[in-house]
């Protein structure tokens, strides 16, 4: 599963799951999934987010390093 920052940084810059919601084009409820890890994002959404909260996707996205690992087999 993707891990993220969205939450801590989008609570960091005072915006709401409504409003980062709105500015990517999804629900408030798709967002929340996103946020805790159990809904994985397609790349597209992912950057949409990562545009609106001004980071990285190194800085807002990840995979946990033994998942990448069971991955590659």
């Amino acid at each position: 599963m993707l891990k993220n920052k969205v939450k801590l940084i989008r609570t960091e810059l005072g915006m709401s799951q409504k409003d980062l919601a709105f500015l990517v084009g999804v629900t408030r409820q798709t967002l929340s999934l996103i946020e805790k890890g159990e809904y994985n994002p397609t790349i597209s959404l992912c950057l949409r987010i990562c545009y609106r909260l001004d980071k990285t996707l190194n800085e807002v996205f990840w995979l946990k390093e033994e998942e990448f690992e069971n991955e590659k087999n």
